[in-house]
């Protein structure tokens, strides 16, 4: 008999098939509430099948993540909303550049109230207006779920230069920001923003190093899109990397960052840009410290920074806990 005081009890499951496990990974893995996210096969009728098997058809199954999770910290409704942003709701036959059935997109619901909350989210959605193609994506009951080979666990950490380039080179990154980016009236930009926010965020400018606002800055707080408000950065993932501009090791965990190819002046870079906004916020590279190996490199001038204490105020609440967790730990000490 399990015990009532276990905190394992108080978890639950959310499955989503939204095309290749790799690109349905990382916005959910380091969601607050998220305890972990496999990469598996759910759907069909053959036991333990492998990769190759899944992807030749004739199992049933689809590529898959399942989600555990905390519900008194994320609810599953908020997990729906990530899904949806991550997928092409319209199409029947795969998803991107991946096609077939074990592509295909579904939510497996795992009790009632899952079923309930995924047809609502799906009927706002066909409401919305924002497809203009029928939302195919199925609502089915969850059934066994098989976990992945062990090399597509995480695979977006262990591999992140090639799952960038095959993130963008999919055509995914491409569709979710031309459906979920907000529009833009230029001429309210230029009166709401100064000249240099204003061509580093819509014209790709650099501001020069050192002589910015953020560089040295290492006060506890967030960083927004300075277009949108959208949450990017924490204060917690901020290093000073040396190079006179704002370094972070990654993105807030429900940061929906996009990611180019950008070969301007003759170098082959990673240009960051904010999903909501499709602000120009900087380069990303691989020479940062530990635990990614990521550096962010951002322009002070996409951000605007909210400090810890006015959060709350400014409707970010929902990030306090991440320095609760930093005064805990120096209580431990």
């Amino acid at each position: 008999m399990s015990n009532p005081s276990d905190p394992q009890d108080k978890l639950a499951l959310a499955t989503f098939a939204g095309g290749c496990f790799w690109c349905m990974v990382a916005p959910f893995d380091q969601l607050p509430g998220v305890v972990r996210v496999v990469s598996g096969y759910t759907g069909g009728h053959k036991e333990n099948p492998t990769y190759e098997e899944v992807c030749a058809g004739g199992t049933g199954h689809a590529e898959a993540v399942q989600i555990t999770y905390d519900p008194s910290v994320i609810s599953y409704r908020e997990l729906l909303n990530v899904f949806w942003r991550q997928i092409d709701p319209t199409d029947p036959g795969g998803q991107f550049y991946d096609r077939g059935d074990s592509y295909r997109t579904a939510i497996f619901y795992h009790d009632e109230e899952q079923r309930r909350l995924a047809e609502e989210s799906k009927r706002e959605l066909e409401q919305s207006g924002r497809f203009d193609k029928p939302i195919v994506t199925e609502i089915v009951p969850a059934g066994k779920f098989y976990p992945a080979e062990e090399y597509h666990q995480d695979y977006y950490r262990k591999n992140p230069l090639r799952y960038r380039m095959y993130r963008q080179g999919s055509g995914r990154d491409e569709f979710i920001a031309r459906h979920w980016t907000m529009k833009k009236d230029r001429e309210e930009l230029r009166k709401k923003l100064t000249p240099l926010q204003y061509e580093v965020t819509q014209n790709n400018a650099t501001e020069p190093p050192f002589q910015n606002e953020y560089w040295n800055h290492f006060e506890d707080g967030i960083y927004v899109d300075v277009v949108s408000g959208e949450p990017l950065f924490s204060s917690l993932d901020k290093f000073d990397a040396g190079c006179g501009w704002p370094s972070f090791t990654k993105p807030l965990p429900d940061a929906h960052i996009v990611e180019k190819l950008d070969l301007s002046h003759n170098m082959v870079r990673t240009e960051v840009r904010s999903g909501l906004a499709d602000s120009h916020l900087g380069h990303v590279f691989p020479d940062g410290p530990e635990p990614t190996g990521l550096r962010y490199c951002i322009n002070s001038a996409a951000l605007r920074f909210i400090p810890k204490d006015r959060l709350e105020e400014e409707g970010y609440g929902r990030y306090l806990h991440l320095f609760e967790r930093k005064t805990d730990a120096k209580d431990d000490h």
